[in-house]
């Protein structure tokens, strides 16, 4: 199984640039990147920041923008979303009874749980019991399973991204429910931080994916900023087999020259 994933693509108006990049143009040159190289994938997933400032006609850019992709897609929001005015363009998306961005889809591979971390007005991310319910019973409900989130559900190191991230990310019911259930969670992925992560969370394997606009460089150090700049976007190639998850990341933007060589 194939699976693409994206994440903080920062749509605007028509016009609107950050980091002198144009973020519809981005979009469509990694939509087209996919579409060209990846038409056989199962699955595309963006997790989250789909626009700039949650205006309808940028969700509106974003569902014309999806006609180029021949598979299915799953959306996410992320903290620069909002979920009223996502759903007055994306009427028919799936939601929980609560009315948050949560669903799940079910494949051959295994259950992919789709979590909405937002909190309206706040930058950094919250799942709290009003939520973990619904997660709980889609865990209970599966044997395998592949978890999205947008905020990083764990702290990285950055201490200005962790201001940000998913509150009590270190600790508290979530962190106890994903542990619990450790054996049955193949690997879960997350966006915001903007940046190529990789590790472990509790025995979890976890993958973070950078943005297709700007990314962050690390800085590890005890400080309250963070450098952010136009550095190469990627978006990630998912190939689960059998037991294996294998992840490839995907400069689209680059448009340099290659050498190609091949083994005899």
């Amino acid at each position: 199984m194939k699976v693409i994933h994206l994440s903080d693509i920062h749509l605007g108006p028509p016009g609107m640039t950050s980091c002198g990049l144009d973020p519809y143009d981005r979009l469509a040159r990694a939509f087209g990147h996919i579409a060209e190289h990846h038409r056989d994938a199962a699955l595309v997933v963006i997790s989250g920041d789909l626009t700039e400032y949650a205006e309808r006609e940028a969700y509106a850019r974003l569902k014309q923008a999806l006609t180029m992709l021949p598979m299915p897609v799953r959306l996410m929001v992320g903290n620069h979303d909002d979920r009223d005015v996502f759903f007055k363009v994306f009427r028919d998306h799936p939601r929980d009874a609560e009315g948050y961005v949560n669903h799940a889809a079910d494949f051959r591979e295994g259950r992919f749980i789709f979590c909405d971390t937002v909190e309206k007005g706040r930058d950094d991310g919250s799942f709290g019991p009003d939520r973990l319910g619904w997660l709980t019973a889609q865990l209970e409900g599966c044997d395998r399973a592949f978890l999205f989130f947008h905020h990083n559900p764990l702290h990285t190191g950055d201490p200005s991204a962790d201001a940000d991230s998913l509150r009590d990310a270190d600790q508290g019911p979530l962190r106890d429910l994903l542990k619990a259930n450790a054996a049955k969670v193949a690997h879960l992925f997350f966006g915001h931080v903007h940046a190529s992560l990789c590790g472990t969370m509790g025995g979890i394997a976890f993958s973070g994916v950078p943005s297709t606009m700007m990314q962050r460089i690390p800085n590890l150090s005890p400080a309250a900023r963070t450098a952010i700049g136009p550095l190469d976007p990627s978006y990630r190639v998912v190939l689960i087999r059998g037991d294996d998850v294998v992840i490839h990341q995907i400069p689209f933007a680059y448009d340099g020259e290659l050498d190609w060589f091949a083994n005899a």
